[in-house]
């Protein structure tokens, strides 16, 4: 089978060629080389008071960027979709203040040219996996992307969506697996690790893993975090928040700083003996 995938996509932008996985470099971070980068930050930004909290805490924990929502796609219309361009404008000062590279969710093509302006790189949700003609503008810019596995996507849709931002000029993608639907109800989604060792073998771009959306139950972050690694992933973008409790977007699926830290101390045991570091 995986023979056959390889053969499938052996003419693909996103084939792996000689076993080396791609380094795409965002400030003074490094995807696919001996790092595995954890991104920590709030799902979405809710004042800037909590986001500098925040972020203050997961960097002296080790993370090295950090996440944040402004623009927020929620299945009801009813609940809160983000703060916008002041959202963002929040997280680009929060980060200069920490000297941490920003992440945050572009989720129509309108709104490119703030999430430009005020983010490190671009993360395209699962819902946007399929949107092309919004991966055929990513083609054109210079700033690396995280592009989302979709709801449901298999491996090839995924590496497909990938090969449209990598055919319009852009190099610089790195994968996530945040997890697909399936008949289980525990679990918010059931992240695939398979699909990491699997896309390692397929294709030259960096992997990473969000344990945080793959399982959507706090008291599993922590041992999705690490098998990820043990799978082989590039990096983490883990959920944190103050006040879980409080929180206006995933509060049961975020761990507090103080478990955060506690992961990183246990990721940093796990990666040491694989020949790797998370900072």
């Amino acid at each position: 089978m995986i023979n056959t995938a390889l053969k499938k996509t052996a003419s693909m932008l996103v084939a792996a060629t000689d076993g080396e996985t791609s380094m795409i470099r965002v400030k003074n971070v490094c995807f696919g080389g001996k790092q595995i980068p954890v991104i920590a930050g709030p799902c979405a930004i809710e004042n800037e008071d909590n986001l500098r909290e925040t972020a203050f805490k997961v960097r002296a924990a080790g993370a090295v960027m950090l996440r944040g929502g402004a623009y927020k796609p929620r299945t009801s219309p009813y609940s809160f979709q983000g703060h916008g361009r002041s959202g963002l404008q929040c997280l680009a000062r929060v980060g200069e203040e920490m000297n941490m590279p920003v992440i945050t969710e572009l989720m129509d093509g309108e709104d490119l040219d703030a999430v430009m302006e005020y983010s490190d790189i671009i993360q395209i949700g699962a819902r946007n996996m399929y949107n092309y003609s919004l991966l055929r503008k990513l083609g054109k810019i210079n700033k690396p992307v995280v592009l989302k596995r979709g709801l449901s996507a298999t491996i090839e849709e995924w590496l497909l969506a990938a090969e449209y931002i990598l055919a319009g000029g852009n190099k610089q993608v790195i994968l996530c697996e945040r997890g697909i639907r399936s008949a289980e109800t525990w679990t918010r989604n059931t992240l695939d690790l398979n699909a990491v060792a699997l896309v390692k073998q397929l294709s030259h771009l960096p992997v990473i893993v969000d344990p945080s959306h793959g399982t959507g139950v706090r008291s599993l972050v922590g041992p999705m975090s690490m098998a990820a690694v043990a799978a082989g992933a590039d990096g983490l973008m883990i959920e944190v928040h103050p006040r879980p409790e409080t929180a206006l977007s995933d509060g049961e699926q975020s761990l507090t700083p103080r478990g955060f830290s506690q992961l990183m101390r246990q990721l940093e045991a796990l990666v040491a003996v694989m020949g790797r570091r998370v900072r």
